[in-house]
């Protein structure tokens, strides 16, 4: 009999939003395409209503409060709920902020694997209240006996310095791949090779600020393409929107079909700003897609990067002098390109990082 298996605490699949939801994406459909029995719980309007299967699938659409503090808390509350009268062999659990549900898991006798992610608590946009939250989550995660899981070194070694608890180094994957349909691009008025591209949520920790500050100050015809919002009302983001720079386009977050791929796989260069969320998917995924990527020099982006791709520092001027080096050096540019996609291929495709869960799986279960 199959092994029955629960995803809880993202926003659904397919993915329509972050790094959690592009995971229980991929790990979902190829875990079911391993024979296993997957469920994901799902916010009821990430998808049809009456939807109950993605790619031999199961979903289980949920309701949840739809405020910034409460829709993850309230949602996977009912995913809990749900999931206690169901006798699944194995439940991931996504987000340290769930791990008080992950505890009442493990009470009622599951086996749980927590992925913890980033040190949410160091993003701006929570007050003390979430901050205060999230560390008291990250203290639970570590003393409820549940298995963790890092999608960084830099995590699994916070988790050991802070806490004395070992945990599971998983990171996260990428895809594989070229340009299928570069015409998709010209719906957006850009030209292949003639923009830089930033795929990331519009929250202060993630800098782009920082990258619009220093493009402003290049001289190039090439545009800066950012892709990806917010979901909820940030004054950050609105003023990021008032720059004055023609060459600056934000899209907004892209969800149909295939775009994403062509605006990634059809850029000069991929620019990654991110600095407290462990390993990044959209920086593997730029990566995959054969960018050269020019990446904030933190713990998390340089164990991705190493030595295949620029890392600057977190001032403007250090970034500008990165971005002047690829416009001057377009042989580097390429080079740098294939390294990097050389670099996911051995250490971050989905398929080795799901026989990495599955093996993690197999030993809660046996136990």
């Amino acid at each position: 009999m199959a092994k029955k298996i629960a995803l809880i605490g993202t926003r659904g699949v397919p993915a329509r939003y972050g790094g959690f939801e592009t995971c229980a994406e991929e790990l979902s459909v190829r875990l079911s395409e391993n024979g296993y029995d997957v469920t994901v719980y799902c916010r009821n309007d990430n998808w049809e209503k009456d939807r109950k299967e993605y790619k031999k699938v199961h979903l289980v659409l949920l309701p949840y409060f739809h405020s910034k503090a409460l829709q993850t808390f309230s949602h996977t509350a009912l995913s809990t709920l749900h999931a206690l009268f169901r006798h699944y062999d194995a439940i991931i659990v996504f987000n340290v902020a769930n791990s008080i549900f992950a505890a009442k898991l493990l009470l009622f006798g599951n086996r749980v694997v927590i992925n913890v992610d980033g040190l949410e608590w160091k993003r701006k946009k929570w007050g003390f209240l979430g901050r205060s939250y999230f560390k008291f989550s990250e203290y639970i995660a570590s003393k409820i006996g549940a298995k963790i899981i890092s999608d960084s070194r830099g995590i699994q070694n916070y988790y050991l310095e802070k806490f004395k608890k070992e945990s599971h180094f998983i990171a996260y994957g990428a895809n594989i791949g070229k340009s299928i349909n570069p015409d998709i691009i010209s719906e957006y008025n850009l030209v292949k090779n003639e923009y830089f591209l930033v795929v990331s949520r519009l929250e202060p920790e993630n800098n782009a600020d920082l990258i619009i500050s220093a493009f402003e100050k290049i001289d190039s015809n090439n545009k800066l393409v950012i892709v990806g919002g917010t979901n909820y009302k940030s004054i950050f983001a609105e003023r990021l929107r008032r720059t004055k720079d023609p060459r600056i386009i934000f899209l907004g977050p892209v969800y149909k079909d295939g775009h994403l791929r062509e605006l990634y796989c059809n850029c000069y260069a991929y620019i990654h700003g991110n600095e407290v969320g462990g390993t990044n998917p959209a920086l593997l995924q730029a990566m995959g897609y054969g960018n050269c990527v020019l990446g904030l020099d933190v713990i998390y982006n340089r164990e991705v990067i190493e030595d295949n791709g620029l890392l600057y520092s977190k001032n403007a001027s250090d970034l500008k002098a990165k971005l002047d080096y690829t416009l001057e050096n377009p042989e580097k540019v390429k080079e740098f390109g294939e390294l990097a996609a050389k670099r996911i291929k051995s250490e971050y495709t989905w398929d080795k990082i799901t026989r990495e869960y599955e093996a993690l799986l197999a030993e809660i279960i046996k136990k």
